[in-house]
């Protein structure tokens, strides 16, 4: 299904699938230029006559400029069926039905920080769950958290509800294992192409963390596996420079770590976001939903055309025998 591009979105045409087809305007002017060549003919026949009265007697009289708006119609309705004919395409975005999606969200304890109103953790789950209302029907969303260890909330599914749950449900822990969670998604996306038909679906990883990894695998290694199955890693570097949170009584910073994320989406072939208001994390998910769900291919939009012609091609037809009882 396609999602509706307006009214006249037809009229934005982006190109043109055959437009060999646009030959057919030599013949389309080389008519025009015919017909125009017959009526000065026809006028220079007329002043021929030399009794004029008489002719005016003998001849019916000829209707004016009205008669050639038949000759007209037709010219247009040719050039209307010809742009048809060479194929016109626009743009348009078609839901990605079988793409799987892993929302993969750190919960370390960093994200009590309150740097991001009125928390991390809770800015990240309010974000999440207008990410997954908003994500296509058709795609398999599944949810993944990870603190020291890496967890499978939510397998891959089209049932919103689960995942909602689940991100109200996060607890946190400590440490940060990124690699051993990259790990874990991609498991989880072979796991689910294993038993769907059609073979693999294509499949991204988004990736949310305040932090740099501390325990588990390497992330960069697990970055280079995902690039292999052709997964990309969407990272979203969620907190500021200036994060603090109180740990056994004492302030402890933890500023978010950019240059990690930065590099890990780089190598995996993903794109890296920062975010680091609450505002802006909600116009990265939005954006990701809509880049996600969706992909820009070209769609015929030759229809519109085709009928148009038709349409001004019996309108002419019409006007023919209205004004001068004959078609043209």
């Amino acid at each position: 299904m396609e999602r509706p591009v307006g009214l006249a979105g037809w009229l934005l045409i982006d190109g043109f699938a055959s437009p060999v087809w646009f030959a057919l305007f030599a013949a389309v002017a080389a008519v025009v230029v015919g017909y125009l060549l017959v009526q000065r003919r026809r006028k220079r026949h007329v002043l021929r006559f030399a009794n004029l009265e008489l002719l005016d007697r003998v001849a019916p009289t000829r209707p004016g400029w009205p008669r050639h708006v038949p000759a007209a119609l037709f010219t247009v309705a040719f050039v209307l069926l010809t742009i048809g004919l060479a194929g016109p395409t626009a743009e348009a975005k078609i839901p990605r039905n079988r793409a799987t999606v892993m929302l993969t969200v750190d919960v370390s304890l960093s994200m009590v920080a309150t740097d991001i109103q009125p928390s991390r953790i809770k800015a990240a789950q309010a974000s999440a769950k207008s990410f997954v209302e908003h994500m296509t029907p058709g795609i398999n969303l599944g949810l993944l958290t990870y603190g020291g260890a890496a967890t499978i909330e939510v397998s891959p599914t089209t049932e919103r509800r689960p995942v909602m749950t689940a991100i109200d449900g996060m607890k946190l822990q400590p440490s940060t294992a990124t690699g051993d969670a990259i790990a874990a998604a991609l498991q989880a996306i072979q796991s689910f192409g294993n038993v769907i038909p059609g073979g693999p679906p294509p499949a991204v990883i988004v990736l949310m963390s305040d932090g740099k990894q501390t325990v588990g695998r390497d992330e960069f290694e697990m970055a280079q596996e995902a690039a292999k199955q052709k997964i990309p890693v969407n990272t979203i570097s969620f907190g500021t420079a200036d994060g603090t949170i109180e740990l056994d009584g004492k302030e402890v910073p933890v500023p978010v770590d950019d240059d990690s994320l930065h590099k890990l989406a780089d190598i995996s072939g993903g794109q890296f976001f920062k975010a680091d208001t609450s505002e802006k994390l909600q116009q990265v998910y939005n954006n990701l939903g809509e880049e996600i769900g969706y992909e820009t291919t070209e769609r015929d939009v030759s229809k519109p055309f085709f009928a148009l012609g038709s349409l001004v091609a019996i309108t002419a037809a019409g006007a023919a025998l209205l004004i001068s009882q004959r078609l043209p």
